[in-house]
This record gives structure tokens, C-alpha cells and sequence, in this order.
């Protein structure tokens, strides 16, 4: 949830102009990072969780396309562009780290500690 904070802090800075498009677009993609891992993470199978962790996955990937268009349209600053890649560049360590210990467990064992993974996920504060 932090990085929807440093996106909206950062989108307050764009031109009223960008406001329904790329404004939008970077806040739903930040969104929903942290809404597809609360959603894949209730008790559903291992393979449905990490379905939804590819869902962000992809969310984390189109933020930094929002960013470097944000970059080359000059309406994002430096300091929210590297704020914003460095934390989404953890992040997506962190999801991809999350699917292969679920493929891990699942070559071992039944037992399913991604609920706890996915909410440390969801509340992460890298600062």
C-alpha cells in the first residue's frame, strides 16, 4: 500500500490535463498490485494464489511503463520517478521470491504460509 501512497503523491504533482489518463491509468495499475495479492492470498490453491501474483506482477510492470511515460512527457520529477522504480524494483523481488517458495512448498509439502507472505507484502513499507 505504500507504493499507491507515492503514486498519489506523485500524480498530485501531474498537469489537470493527465488527470484521466495517465494519472488514472498509474493509480489503478498501483492499486491493484496490492488488491490482486490481498485477493489471491484467501485460502484458495496455491495455483489460483500464484495466478493472482502474476496479476501483479504485471500491475508492477505497467506502473513503470506510467513512469517512464510520465519521464518522457516531463511531468514526473526525478526524485518521484527513482522513489517509485526503486520501490516497485524490491517489490517485484519480493512477489517473484513469494511464487517460487509456493512452487517450493508444493514440491514438499501441503502446509500454506502465504497468507502471512501476503499480507507483509501488502503492508511493506521499504522506507
Amino acid at each position: 500500500m505504500e507504493l499507491s501512497l507515492l503514486v498519489h503523491s506523485a500524480t498530485l504533482k501531474f498537469p489537470k490535463e493527465e488527470q484521466y489518463v495517465l494519472t488514472s491509468q498509474i493509480k489503478r495499475a498501483s492499486d491493484s498490485i496490492s488488491l490482486n495479492i490481498a485477493e489471491g492470498s484467501t485460502g484458495q490453491s496455491d495455483a489460483e494464489f500464484n495466478k493472482f501474483l502474476g496479476y501483479s506482477l504485471r500491475s508492477a510492470i505497467e506502473v513503470v511503463g506510467c513512469i517512464y511515460l510520465a519521464k518522457k512527457r516531463n511531468i514526473i520529477s526525478d526524485e518521484d520517478f527513482d522513489s517509485i522504480y526503486t520501490f516497485i524494483n524490491e517489490l517485484v523481488k519480493m512477489i517473484q521470491a513469494l511464487r517460487n517458495s509456493l512452487k517450493q512448498l508444493n514440491k514438499s509439502t501441503d502446509d500454506r504460509p502465504q497468507t502471512k507472505l501476503a499480507v507483509d507484502l501488502i503492508s511493506m513499507d521499504l522506507y
